[in-house]
């Protein structure tokens, strides 16, 4: 079963949080009944409990904890693509653009073709 989507922001975490006890349910299965990823509620509640005495209730933090340790979320994203190089080739008027992901066998027939010109 794929993860739900990720928690967007604090507001949104404390509202699923609130959703959640008001349902009597633990926050992970509340999350995944709603398509929501439980890890990244879980995370949050974390954060929340971390120094705060109660997890739905907005505080700031105390001056006296510079360096306060927080839970982050680590979510894998797609693979990181390179961006493909384009290369222009003009010669007499004729103009040819193509990149990386063009095909060996087609650059070659394309060469072929200017050769015999």
């Amino acid at each position: 079963m794929a993860a739900g989507r990720k928690i967007d922001d604090e507001f949104e975490a404390r509202r699923c949080l609130l959703a959640a006890k008001r349902a009597g349910k633990k926050a992970g299965e509340w999350a995944r009944s709603h398509g929501i990823d439980g890890r990244s509620l879980h995370a949050w509640k974390i954060n929340f409990e971390q120094g705060r005495s109660h997890p739905l209730v907005v505080r700031r933090p105390a001056k006296t904890r510079p360096f306060a340790s927080a839970l982050v979320e680590l979510v894998p994203r797609g693979a990181v693509t390179t961006p493909r190089a384009r290369y222009v080739l003009e010669v007499s008027g004729a103009r040819l653009e193509f990149g990386d992901d063009a095909a060996t066998d087609t650059l070659r027939r394309v060469v072929e073709v200017l050769r015999s010109c």
